[in-house]
């Protein structure tokens, strides 16, 4: 099952549940489904699966054709949001060897610092976002008035409850100033941090739908005026970490609230000759969940 948040003119939030190319609103306040939050804490606390709290509680209502959705936000017109509004999101670094060359490459200084994250028995876990620092599909992802080097980091991103339970998976796109960290590693707050830091989406498919989140295939492509400037692939395969040992490091001695969202880090890098600019078009393409698409704006 995949699901989706979207808005009407009539309405600020509905529930939708992807139907090959129909999205089908089944939002059932009467049942205290307003949207994909409340359906995640109903099935943590009936200690049910987030898909068979969606089938006993979500109600039919009118369809839509998922392509009329997948538009840039548009008050007048029906649009998709975030999937979910997450009340924490907390990222994963250097899980994947590619992605630790490339920082270990950026540093001239503390030479094997991401190596040894990368082989280290304790993963890195950060905080990322609020809601209200993320963006859905094909809304803005923001850039850093203060960085010259930005780039997308491609991520499968899991749906937690509060006792760590995955509910879903979705595309995550961990946007970072890569130049702000490699200045210093204790600057990774600034380099993570920000409006417009963090896009989810395009739906979350239920645990139920990805039997084996460890062999997706994830691509990514930057379009730079109608111009390909950067595409990048790689598989979830390549993924060091397994996902309860992440999970399980994020709430040691940290209790989660339910609907927080982790992403597991990135093999994608973006080079810096490149470099996200004002207007570029990032598009994240993930096996079994879909396309994120976002534009690229200074905040």
């Amino acid at each position: 099952m995949k699901l989706v948040q979207f808005a009407t003119p009539e309405a600020a939030v509905r529930l939708g549940m992807i139907e090959g190319d129909t999205v089908v609103d089944i939002t059932n306040s009467a049942a205290g489904i307003d949207n994909l939050l409340d359906a995640l804490r109903c099935a943590a606390r009936e200690g049910t699966t987030l898909e068979e709290t969606v089938r006993a509680r979500g109600e039919s209502g009118r369809s839509y054709a998922f392509a009329d959705l997948n538009i840039v936000p548009d008050a007048s017109r029906s649009h998709l949001l975030l999937p979910i509004f997450p009340p924490e999101v907390w990222g994963c670094g250097v899980t994947y060897k590619r992605s630790a060359d490339a920082r270990e490459d950026d540093i001239q200084d503390h030479k094997g610092f991401y190596d040894h994250a990368y082989s280290a028995e304790r993963p890195e876990v950060f905080f990322k976002a609020t809601a209200s620092r993320c963006s859905g599909p094909n809304d803005y992802m923001g850039l850093r008035e203060d960085s010259s080097y930005m780039a997308p980091e491609p991520e499968l991103a899991v749906v937690l409850d509060r006792s760590g339970r995955i509910h879903g998976f979705t595309c995550a796109n961990d946007v970072s100033a890569w130049d702000i960290e490699r200045e210093n590693p204790l600057y990774l707050p600034q380099s993570k941090t920000f409006n417009g830091c963090c896009c989810l989406g395009p739906c979350i498919a239920t645990a139920e739908d990805i039997a084996d989140p460890k062999n997706l295939g994830i691509t990514c492509t930057v379009m730079r005026d109608d111009e390909l400037v950067f595409s990048g692939k790689t598989s979830t395969s390549k993924m060091k970490r397994e996902l309860p040992e992440l999970i399980e490091y994020l709430t040691r001695s940290n209790p989660i609230p339910t609907g927080t969202v982790l992403m597991t880090g990135t093999g994608i890098v973006m080079p810096e000759d490149v470099g996200l600019k004002p207007g570029d078009m990032v598009e994240i393409t993930m096996e079994r969940i879909g396309t994120l698409r976002n534009y690229a704006k200074r905040v």
